[in-house]
């Protein structure tokens, strides 16, 4: 018996942009992922600035987590090794799971793109209460290439998986598990 195929999902995603410097006139990463995200067919469920500040993170990250109505969050900037980087601190105690082969893939193809570089990249994703977050590095080029990994694993179709069976208020998609 052949299974249906899956149909697209729109999700509701929201956009947090970590910048001492960056307002909505000048947040060209944030401004690219809304634009990534709309013309993959999903919603902007909300999107703010934020001073690269642990407890203002968290506290945005954590509502949004909480609420019923985003599934995604893509944070954008803070993740590099400068004094003032702390998206990875903010995050992480926050995720039920990691998605290590987020930032692992990230910095793979990074490499092709900036080298060596690359390893200063502290990129990360994971899952928490049914929301899955995405934490790339604050440059414009730095966003599009992780949408390049991200956009696939928002998409309902995309097999053999996808992280939308596993959020919240979404139908389930099942995923084929390899050994």
């Amino acid at each position: 018996m052949t299974k249906p195929a899956a149909s697209f999902v729109p999700l509701n995603v929201a956009i947090l942009t970590v910048s001492d410097t960056r307002n909505e006139d000048t947040d060209t990463s944030g401004k690219a992922l809304v634009e990534l995200l709309s013309n993959a067919g999903h919603q902007l469920a909300a999107k703010k600035i934020v001073k690269d500040d642990i407890y203002q993170m968290r506290a945005v990250v954590s509502g949004w987590i909480a609420s019923s109505n985003i599934q995604a969050v893509l944070i954008t900037g803070g993740t590099g090794f400068t004094q003032r980087d702390s998206t990875p601190e903010a995050i992480t105690p926050l995720l039920d799971k990691t998605v290590d082969g987020f930032g692992e893939l990230f910095r793979h193809i990074s490499y092709d793109e900036i080298g060596t570089s690359t390893m200063q990249s502290r990129a990360l994703a994971g899952l928490a209460n049914g929301t899955v977050i995405f934490c790339m590095p604050g440059s414009t080029g730095a966003c599009r290439t992780a949408w390049s990994i991200i956009e696939s694993q928002l998409n309902s179709t995309h097999k053999p998986c996808n992280f939308v069976g596993q959020l919240k208020k979404v139908d389930a998609v099942e995923c084929e598990t390899r050994g």
